[in-house]
């Protein structure tokens, strides 16, 4: 068999042209980085007003993304477990995990058509809520979540690997929901 001595330059060029691809998507992403959740944060309330050299109004504080509203102590003792601060909003003990997602009201609007009619085909039972200006909580035996839209911001509490089935995991987005400062 004849060898072609050209073999080992065209395997190296072959080579590197299968990274330069990775690296090149890797350099072109890397300046636009990543915050939890997705959603950027347009500032605080005082910040709009004070660029607008006025009072702080309705539609500013409709555009804010709140913080948590919990830590790792108020969430154990909401699903009676000892969970962990994963960061981000994210508790959980290496088996069960609870985490909530923050976003301002006037992103919350814009999604949640499209998340109740998902939530619709993933779980076994969803319900509306009547509390906030829009809501509803979802659910089925391992996993659940609820979207709470207030005047705050929104809230997207999501659960996994609880025991109790659905009915527990209703009871536990439901306590979860109430902690949730009005």
């Amino acid at each position: 068999m004849a060898t072609d001595a050209l073999t080992p330059v065209r395997t190296v060029r072959s080579r590197r042209a299968r990274l330069a691809l990775p690296l090149l998507l890797l350099a072109l992403l890397a300046p636009a980085g990543c915050d939890s959740g997705g959603i950027v944060d347009s500032g605080s309330a005082d910040t709009a007003a004070d660029e607008d050299g006025g009072d702080t109004d309705a539609g500013a504080v409709g555009d804010v993304r709140p913080p948590c509203p919990f830590t790792a102590a108020q969430v154990a003792e909401l699903v009676d477990r000892k969970l962990r601060d994963e960061g981000n909003c994210s508790f959980g003990d290496g088996i069960a995990q609870l985490a909530v997602t923050t976003a301002s009201a006037a992103a919350g609007k814009a999604t949640y058509d499209y998340q109740h009619d998902q939530a619709g085909q993933q779980y076994e039972k969803v319900v509306d809520l009547d509390r906030g200006e829009r809501g509803y909580l979802a659910v089925k035996d391992v996993r659940g979540e609820a979207v709470l839209i207030d005047g705050k911001g929104t809230y997207t509490v999501t659960i996994s690997s609880f025991e109790g089935g659905t009915a527990g995991n209703e009871q536990i987005l439901r306590r979860v929901l109430d902690a949730i400062p009005a």
